[in-house]
């Protein structure tokens, strides 16, 4: 299982250029959706919510929001990882109600660990940025489904470079109370994409690893 896993690290790539004839299948894709919704976030908050986007005029419209970068239009799938804007108490209640109905536990017996999210990521700390602190959750997301992704060889690419505004704009994401986080394009890759045979690039692990004992 390891090699398996060290593998398939090294198999994935940001992938440059997708084959847009090439389609996830339906329990590939469904599969990948189960393992977002498994990712672990601070808290358990969630404070995101995933657009799968299929529709290839949408996805068409969008490569101007993303500094024209074909992958958008030509993947399956592009995703994107959106995030609350604002965190209120009545979030926290449903994460309580949540945890309260799977694991059947008294209400009162979260009445410490209400109060501490309450007093992190509502009144306090986190709540002067609440949009950057919830965008680092959705990283953690990100890394999780490009994991899964190239254990079922599924390429993908993770986006940094579109305009957030334009991507809200399209998805009507303000008026929901959301905001475009970081993009992921998922599908698979042309035979001809030079980048996807290059060399990775990484340091070492003695430069990049080191182990206090």
């Amino acid at each position: 299982m390891n090699d398996l896993l060290l593998e398939k690290l090294n198999w994935r790539y940001a992938t440059k250029q997708f084959d847009p004839e090439k389609k996830i299948s339906e329990e590939d894709w469904s599969t990948l959706e189960e393992a977002l919704i498994l990712t672990p976030s601070s808290y358990g908050l969630q404070p995101w919510k995933f657009f799968v986007i299929t529709n290839q005029e949408l996805k068409d419209s969008l490569v101007p929001a993303s500094y024209k970068q074909t992958q958008v239009a030509d993947c399956s799938h592009l995703l994107v990882f959106a995030v609350k804007s604002s965190l209120e108490t009545s979030d926290v209640d449903k994460l309580i109600d949540a945890t309260v109905a799977a694991r059947n536990a008294p209400p009162e017996s979260l009445d410490f660990y209400k109060n501490m999210i309450i007093g992190d990521v509502i009144s306090g700390p986190r709540s002067r940025d609440v949009v950057g602190w919830a965008k680092l959750q959705s990283y953690i997301a990100l890394g999780n489904f490009m994991t899964c992704a190239a254990l079922l060889e599924v390429d993908a690419c993770p986006m940094e470079g579109f305009v957030p505004e334009m991507y809200d704009e399209a998805l009507g994401l303000k008026e929901r109370g959301y905001t475009t986080a970081v993009l992921c394009t998922a599908g698979y890759r042309k035979v001809d994409d030079k980048h996807g045979v290059a060399p990775k690039v990484r340091y070492p692990r003695d430069e990049l690893v080191e182990h206090i004992k």
